[in-house]
């Protein structure tokens, strides 16, 4: 291990279009000791014989061929490479403003190990960026400014995956890139979050990331909406399950019955509840679901929140305030 050296991570699939941009956004970089591992996941367009171009022109810059396959794959070959104190991740079809790296590593290194630095995050695209992911950037960027990313964990990914760093040791003692669970970027997440990393304030944008129809993110089935419940589901029974409590789902569309019917399938009893009058009172999946009040009757109750509409949680989360429930322990938003 070389201390004081940042080792940058990026698996590389068919991104030619935008790898000249994103090697040019790091090789910039006013922090200059790190090392770029770059693997190429089996490319079928030019992107590693741009890989090798930059890297004989510069020998911080080393490229490898993914042995397996996938992100997965090529994150733990690269990391087995790696020589640096300081672990980051990059995407290569995304852009590093010129301060990043030494922003991160200035971060981490004042508040030293069991910290993972972050940054605020940009979408860039081509054409006009739909709402979700507008939105999706202003919520992230809200937690990230306050250093209470986890506080959130269970609604969608807290960290952004290509823009974080943490010490080498803290990476290893989450498990590093071993698990192959998908989505990847989700899973280290909650694992950043069990190891109780605390994620560190930042009001600066330190990534561009780019959107785009053919993104893995948006094509590839690891990222469904179902296997990022499927992540949810499993690290909710891990970490906050209370069995002395009742648990209560509530909300019986989409995401809400996706998650009933996991619980049933691990044999965990629960109450259901919605506010549907068309489903009020009928069973789904052999379970009745009942009104909201019902919760009034359920005494130790520890809730799982699948309804999306924003208005509905704020009522929500003053229901729940005025009884004095507390957040990630009483209850917890699924989206």
């Amino acid at each position: 291990m070389i201390d004081g050296l940042v080792s940058i991570i990026m698996p590389v699939k068919n991104t030619a279009q935008y790898l000249n941009e994103c090697l040019d956004s790091i090789c910039n970089q006013s922090e200059t000791h790190w090392e770029l591992l770059a693997v190429n996941d089996h490319s079928s367009d030019e992107s590693n014989t741009i890989l090798e171009e930059y890297a004989s022109k510069d020998d911080r810059i080393k490229v490898f061929q993914n042995k397996g396959s996938g992100i997965i794959d090529a994150l733990k070959l690269a990391f087995s490479e790696s020589n640096g104190n300081y672990i980051t991740r990059m995407d290569s079809d995304d852009i590093m403003p010129i301060h990043k790296i030494k922003a991160l590593k200035t971060k981490l290194t004042i508040h030293g190990e069991g910290h993972i630095a972050t940054g605020l995050v940009k979408y860039i695209s081509e054409n006009e960026l739909g709402e979700g992911f507008q939105k999706y950037e202003n919520w992230l960027n809200t937690l990230t400014r306050e250093g209470d990313n986890f506080s959130e964990i269970y609604k969608e990914c807290v960290i952004p995956s290509p823009c974080w760093m943490v010490y080498r040791n803290d990476l290893i003692e989450c498990e590093a890139f071993e698990p192959s669970y998908y989505p990847e970027d989700y899973d280290l997440t909650f694992r950043f979050y069990l190891n109780k990393l605390k994620p560190i304030p930042c009001s600066e944008v330190l990534h561009y990331w780019r959107d785009y129809s053919t993104r893995t993110s948006r094509t590839d089935e690891h990222y469904s909406d179902n296997t990022f419940l499927t992540i949810k589901t499993h690290y909710f029974l891990k970490q906050e399950y209370d069995r002395e409590k009742n648990l209560v789902i509530w909300g019986a569309g989409a995401k809400g019955k996706s998650l009933a019917k996991k619980m049933i399938e691990q044999k965990i009893p629960f109450h259901w509840i919605c506010d549907n009058p068309k489903k009020i009172g009928k069973h789904i999946y052999d379970q009745k679901l009942f009104p909201f009040e019902q919760l009034e009757t359920i005494e130790n109750a520890q809730s799982i929140i699948t309804v999306a509409n924003p208005r509905e949680q704020k009522i929500i989360t003053k229901f729940f305030n005025e009884r004095g429930a507390k957040p990630m322990e009483d209850y917890f938003f699924f989206c």
